[in-house]
Order: C-alpha cells, then sequence, then structure tokens
C-alpha cells in the first residue's frame, strides 16, 4: 500500500499538469513591454500578438510600462502572480545590463524569472538629424574632435542597450558625446526630428522609417554586418573600429514558479508564430531576426549575457535613471 502511494503522487501530479496545459489559458494574458509605445520592442510585441491569436487563440493583452530604463516594468513583471496570465518582454536592458549596474534592483534578473523563449535580435543603425553636416562615421568623428561635448545623443534611458551603444562609440573613436536619456524610444526619437538632440543609436526597427522619410540620416550601422534594408550603408565596424558591435534582443519570460506546463504552452505556441515564414519576413522587413529557442536555452543564453556586459557596464560607469 504504502509503495502504491509513492507512484500514486507523481503519477497524480501528471495528470494535473496534463489538464493546466489543456485548460490554459482560460483569459487573456497581460503582456508586459518595458517601454512605452512606439519603440522597436513595442513594435515586435505588436506584430506577434495578433499571430498568436490566429495561431493559437491566445489573447496578448500589450501593457507598455516605461520607466527606469525598464525597471518599472520589470519588477511589475517579477512580482505578478506566477499563474501564466503575465508575461515579460524582456530585453538585454532588462536581463543583461540592468543586473551589472551599480545599485540594488528591486528584482533578480536569474531568479524572479522563468525564461520562455527569445524573440528576435535587431541591429542597431547610427543615425544623426539632417542638419548635422556628417554622413559617414568619420565625418562625425571629426566634428566631434573639433567640439568636444558639444555633440549629444539620445538615448531611450540611462542603462539601456542605445547608452551603451553610444559610450562604446565615444571610446572607440576617442571622443566626448554628451549622453540625452529620454523615458523610452518614441520620445527619444521625437527629441531627433525635432533638433533637440544630434544623433542616435537606435533598433533599426524604430529609426528606419524615419530615415525612409528624411526626417533622420543613417551613417552607419552599428551590427557586424550590413543589413540587407540599407545594403549601402557600412557598418561602424567597416568605418575604422573593426569589432564594433551593438544590437538588442527581446524574449518572453514568466514570474518565477509557473508551472513547467504552463512554460512548455507558451514556448511551444511563441515558437511557432517565429517559425511561420510571414512572420519571419514580416520582421525582417523591419531589421529583425527572429531567433526563437527552447526555455533552458533562452536562460543560459541570459546568463552569458550578463557576463558578457559586466566589463561593458563597469567600465561606463551607468547608472539607471
Amino acid at each position: 500500500m504504502i509503495h502504491r502511494h509513492l507512484f500514486a503522487a507523481p503519477a497524480a501530479l501528471l495528470i494535473a499538469a496534463a489538464a493546466c496545459a489543456q485548460s490554459y489559458p482560460s483569459k487573456p494574458i497581460r503582456y508586459i513591454v518595458p517601454f512605452p509605445p512606439g519603440g522597436g520592442t513595442d513594435i515586435v510585441a505588436r506584430a506577434l500578438a495578433p499571430r498568436l491569436l490566429e495561431t493559437s487563440g491566445i489573447t496578448l493583452i500589450i501593457d507598455n510600462r516605461g520607466g527606469g530604463g525598464t525597471v518599472v516594468g520589470a519588477d511589475l513583471a517579477a512580482h505578478a502572480p506566477p499563474d501564466g496570465y503575465t508575461v515579460f518582454m524582456g530585453t538585454n536592458t532588462s536581463h543583461a545590463i540592468n543586473p551589472n549596474l551599480p545599485t540594488k534592483l528591486p528584482y533578480d534578473a536569474i531568479h524572479d524569472f522563468q525564461p520562455v523563449t527569445r524573440l528576435a535580435l535587431i541591429p542597431y543603425m547610427v543615425t544623426v538629424h539632417p542638419s548635422l553636416p556628417v554622413h559617414n562615421i568619420r565625418e562625425l568623428v571629426a566634428l566631434a574632435k573639433a567640439k568636444p561635448g558639444q555633440l549629444n545623443f539620445a538615448s531611450s534611458g540611462s542603462g539601456t542597450p542605445g547608452h551603451l551603444a553610444g559610450l562604446m562609440l565615444n571610446e572607440a573613436a576617442g571622443i566626448d558625446m554628451t549622453h540625452i536619456p529620454y523615458k523610452g524610444s518614441a520620445p527619444a526619437l521625437t527629441a531627433m526630428v525635432s533638433g533637440e538632440t544630434q544623433l542616435i543609436v537606435s533598433s533599426l526597427t524604430s529609426t528606419l522609417p524615419l530615415v525612409k522619410t528624411g526626417r533622420l540620416r543613417a551613417i552607419a550601422m552599428s551590427s557586424l554586418k550590413r543589413s540587407p534594408l540599407m545594403p549601402s550603408l557600412p557598418t561602424v565596424a567597416e568605418s575604422g573600429y573593426p569589432g564594433f558591435e551593438a544590437i538588442t534582443w527581446f524574449g518572453v519570460f514568466l514570474p518565477a514558479g509557473a508551472a513547467p506546463a504552463i512554460t512548455a504552452k507558451l514556448n511551444t505556441e511563441f515558437v511557432k508564430v517565429l517559425n511561420l515564414a510571414e512572420f519571419r519576413a514580416r520582421l525582417a522587413e523591419q531589421g529583425a531576426e527572429a531567433a526563437p529557442t527552447t526555455p533552458e536555452e533562452f536562460g543560459a543564453f541570459v546568463k552569458a549575457e550578463i557576463a558578457r556586459y559586466a566589463p561593458l557596464v563597469k567600465k561606463s560607469g551607468m547608472k539607471p535613471d
């Protein structure tokens, strides 16, 4: 009788897990995006939501929670009930850069989250206001050296990939541009278009429409290779700074403690969308590359990214908003 109970307990758990997967989700899922509407992260999330509804019947309700360089949104997600009805759009800001900042976060990037899948990789582009008399990296560097501290660059917030990319450009070229942080990509780009700031290193997804309409001028890609969308635009690495790379990534996380069956269900459904040729093409049109993983692969990737950013963040002296 004792042995029967020993076997019955795991069997009951398996049955419960299967039932959970079959009935989940029974209502819309809140999808926390840690930036205001309009930025690259938000664009990917809003492109994903309707396709997920079509392929699986899962409804995502986008909840934009900008502020604190993703800290506001990440904190909210980390402390949400782990019932599968809150998911988080994590980025290299929330899960690789912020953990290395010299301040105590209200969340732990590893222990407070359950990785589901990486979503996409997006290259960054260096763009300037059209009034700035530069058309390539060499001209930018020459002007910045002639006017140390007088040129400024915008970012979506202190401690974000755009902030780090601007500082990387400063260091690589031996120049001194002043950082101007904003509360999200959209406000930063608005400042760029108005001429309030002069340069930004931001995702291709969010800046390309402004370049196409002439409101901003692209001078280089900050990825290691050129973008198919801008094949004539050289990279920073090609322009005299070998190895220079600044990109961003996005991924889906659940609060820690979510049932394995829920994690598996969401991974299956998100990856299904990411593997659709139509969806991949749509991402590619915006400069993004679909990059799905298993939960385990994504967890290992996040840990590797934290380690990769550690020396960069420490050297930069960055602090969050």
